[in-house]
């Protein structure tokens, strides 16, 4: 992945994080840096797991796959750390 890779991934991962949060149903207890942090990681992981598949965007325009695929990956990473937030409160 090269540095222009890396910064567009983490400007993405940004919008990734909030749109995964908005398609997790219900209230998520967890602060928005950590939706923030949650969007950079599946961002990353979602490109890694597109380039292993294999998948390039041969037309040109926008990479609606991709971005599918970002964003289910940080709908379960929001989903997870709001279960494990939530249980970390309770005692």
């Amino acid at each position: 992945m090269t540095i222009g890779g890396i910064i567009s991934a983490i400007i993405v991962g940004l919008i990734i994080g909030a749109l995964g949060r908005l398609v997790v149903p219900g209230k998520q207890a967890i602060p928005i840096w950590l939706t923030i942090v949650i969007g950079i990681i599946a961002s990353f992981i979602g490109g890694f797991i597109a380039a292993a598949f294999g998948y390039a965007n041969a037309s040109g325009g926008i990479p609606w796959i991709l971005i599918i695929l970002q964003v289910a990956v940080a709908a379960i990473g929001v989903s997870l750390a709001a279960g494990a937030y939530a249980r970390r409160g309770i005692r």
